[in-house]
């Protein structure tokens, strides 16, 4: 078996012939990606239920819109926290990711990560893939591969992240940040 090189870290950008419409203009966060599997949360899925209505001692913490995002088709009925806390060290209840990026135990009391939060998001399920399952779709071009920024988690426009993740890059990429939502109607 050949050695997978990490994305952990990265964005996946749904590709305008991606048919899975769970991935339609999709930003999918990596956060685990090696020879098991990747597993991942879409930043740009808002839904209409506040974090409030869920996790109340963490509401007060996380930026706006302060709605849950749905993470990906796999266990909507798991919450994971993914906060951006600046600097070296991380506080309990934190896991480094890549970066600044990293998953929030939401079992920890809130008072413990309050301090040092940069941001905090709340997503309901992840985007899962087996072993060599995410190099295939890569292969067939269902994704483009991109640099995260640690505001991208935050973004408090997640409807528009698409758009403006891939108008960012310094590529032919650019280019597709103005593909209409309907080609047919071209």
């Amino acid at each position: 078996m050949t050695e997978v090189s990490s994305l952990t870290g990265r964005l996946l950008v749904a590709t305008p012939a991606l048919a899975d419409p769970n991935f339609d203009r999709a930003v999918v966060l990596l956060l685990d990606h090696d020879e098991e599997g990747s597993l991942g949360v879409v930043l740009n899925r808002p839904t209409p239920v506040g974090v409030g209505d869920i996790l109340a001692s963490w509401a007060g913490l996380t930026g706006e819109p302060d709605v849950v995002f749905q993470g990906g088709p796999v266990s909507l009925d798991s919450a994971l926290g993914v906060a951006v806390i600046p600097g070296d060290e991380g506080p309990l209840g934190w896991r480094r990711v890549y970066g600044a990026i990293g998953l929030v135990d939401l079992e920890a009391p809130p008072e413990l990560l309050a301090a040092a939060l940069g941001s905090l998001r709340i997503f309901a399920g992840y985007a899962g893939w087996g072993p060599g399952q995410l190099e295939t779709e890569l292969t067939e071009g269902a994704w483009y591969v991109v640099e995260s920024e640690p505001g991208d988690v935050s973004s408090p426009r997640p409807e528009q992240l698409w758009r403006a993740v891939l108008r960012r890059q310094r590529s032919e990429l650019a280019m597709i940040a103005t593909y209409p939502d309907d080609p047919s109607l071209n």
